[in-house]
């Protein structure tokens, strides 16, 4: 008897630290901004807004003159908006609103990270848009950064998009747990951020984004993903790895950006 009782103590402990690291590999959240838009000479609103659970999170609003769409930008699983003003730049050079705000737990947005939770972020950003900023929900293109396309996925699945552009992203986090922690069954993690299923239920235009040789999220997630996903859909290839081909391969992402919008 005192040998199963060791065990299940044992077990316990066991799946409490899983849940632990679970948690600590996937979000890498930092509360300091260390920039905004106007230090690029970008004009700016600063916005919070409230998800239907009760959490403020805070977000920027960059305006374009004659704005071909607006895209709503769900960043990576680290730092915090502040951290992505020259991707903002590129963006908004190619005549687009950018919205792009920070998860509960992230810069100045209240509460904790969790995959049900930043579902709720992305809802909450896209219902301002529509209803504050009346902005129709085909001009509406989501756009997510690595663990940020996951959220836009779950998000397309929801709400009405006129595009969706996933940059680096996975098909799921079990996947991704196969590759990092080989030893542990895939099952015991919470976590799912499934988008290779959900993704085979979004019908709007999709453009990917990966690098070849991108060392945190394996490229052929990334591909896999792509495959699983309806028509119209077309893959752009990036050199560099996960966090820099956006700088290396800066001609061929502007120019793929600007093919999609012309095809929308």
């Amino acid at each position: 008897m005192r040998i199963i009782l060791f065990i299940a103590v044992v077990i316990f402990l066991l799946f409490l630290s899983i849940r632990f690291l679970e948690k600590k590999s996937l979000y890498f959240p930092l509360q300091k901004i260390e920039s905004t838009p106007q230090d690029t000479g970008l004009d700016y609103e600063e916005v919070f807004v409230t998800t239907k659970d009760g959490v403020q999170i805070s977000a920027w609003f960059i305006p374009s003159g004659e704005p071909r769409a607006t895209i709503l930008f769900s960043h990576g699983n680290g730092g915090n908006i502040s951290h992505r003003i020259e991707k903002m730049k590129t963006l908004n050079d190619l005549d687009l609103n950018i919205f792009i705000f920070d998860y509960r737990g992230y810069g100045m947005s209240k509460g904790n990270p969790s995959e049900e939770g930043l579902y709720l972020d992305a809802e909450a950003a896209y219902d301002y848009l529509v209803n504050e900023k009346k902005i129709p929900a085909g001009k509406i293109i989501g756009y997510g950064e690595s663990l940020g396309g996951a959220v836009i996925i779950d998000l397309a699945g929801k709400r009405e998009l006129g595009g969706v552009i996933i940059e680096g992203s996975f098909s799921s986090i079990r996947d991704m747990a196969k590759k990092y922690f080989p030893f542990i069954p895939p099952f015991v993690f919470k976590s799912s951020f499934n988008s290779f299923e959900k993704i085979k239920s979004i019908k709007s235009p999709k453009l990917h984004f990966h690098a070849v040789s991108d060392e945190t999220v394996p490229f052929e997630l990334g591909k896999k993903l792509f495959d699983n996903a309806l028509e119209p859909k077309e893959f752009v290839l990036l050199q560099g790895g996960h966090n820099d081909s956006f700088l290396i391969s800066q001609d061929v992402f502007i120019t793929g950006i600007d093919l999609f919008l012309d095809n929308l």
